[in-house]
């Protein structure tokens, strides 16, 4: 092989994470989410009400699992939709702009280019044959400009379900052992424990941390939540006996 052939791309042997976090860091952030709030509910109720009676733990463990649910969908679905609207008329704005000065566009782009390190002659050619086609200039300067990819938008509807989920999915650990008739609140501790940890050791794949620390990290900071809720609970319940 020649010095300036280029290589074969399935002889390049190397992967990175996905360091926008991709589908992994709405997904753990919204268990998370749901997990921390509906755990330190649970503990507020159990600090406030009768150890004997656990309908009010499951009543406000289920409204504290669907409303959380029902908010993370509709604010996801929302912000989404919005940052997708508001990408959208940038786009606009950058057809209009390159079908009302080709040259002055064309310019503008190989001058990103050239900051990028490619010679100015090559440049110019390189932006010259992107704007032979109108909507892969509007495509390319939509990227190069301000990070936008036309083909790959987030979807608002999978956003809104997925958070959905993930918190349900969440909010539901310290719950079930409630739902499957268990009174002591230990087990429904344990299990959202061991959660906590295992959503901050998750989290590290996004992080140059250790899985350790961030699963300790987690367990402390919701368990932190918990406790602190379960003690105003008490104190609640106290001063309504």
């Amino acid at each position: 092989m020649s010095e300036t052939a280029l290589p074969d791309p399935d002889e390049i042997d190397h992967e990175h994470p996905d360091v926008t976090g991709g589908w992994l860091r709405p997904a753990v952030f919204g268990a998370m989410d749901g997990l921390v709030s509906n755990f330190a509910l649970i503990m507020g109720v159990v600090g406030g009400s009768n150890a004997d009676d656990t309908k009010p733990i499951v009543l406000a463990g289920l409204a504290g699992l669907a409303a959380g649910s029902f908010s993370m969908a509709a604010g996801e679905y929302t912000s989404v939709a919005s940052q997708s609207e508001f990408a959208l008329a940038q786009v606009e704005i950058e057809r209009d702009e390159i079908l009302a000065n080709k040259r002055g566009e064309t310019a503008e782009l190989a001058a990103m280019f050239v900051e990028k390190g490619v010679d100015e002659e090559t440049a110019r050619d390189m932006a010259a044959q992107i704007h032979e086609d109108p909507e892969k200039a509007v495509r390319v300067h939509a990227r190069e400009e301000f990070g936008v990819d036309v083909d790959d938008l987030a979807s608002p509807m999978l956003a809104a379900v997925s958070s959905f989920l993930a918190f349900a999915f969440g909010a539901m650990i310290p719950l079930l052992p409630y739902l499957l008739g268990v009174e002591s609140p230990w087990l429904a501790i344990a299990l959202s424990l061991v959660g906590l940890f295992a959503c901050g050791a998750v989290v590290t794949r996004l992080t140059a941390r250790s899985w350790m620390f961030g699963g300790v990290r987690q367990l402390l900071l919701g368990g932190t939540a918990a406790g602190l809720t379960y003690l105003v609970g008490e104190a609640v319940g106290r001063s309504l006996a």
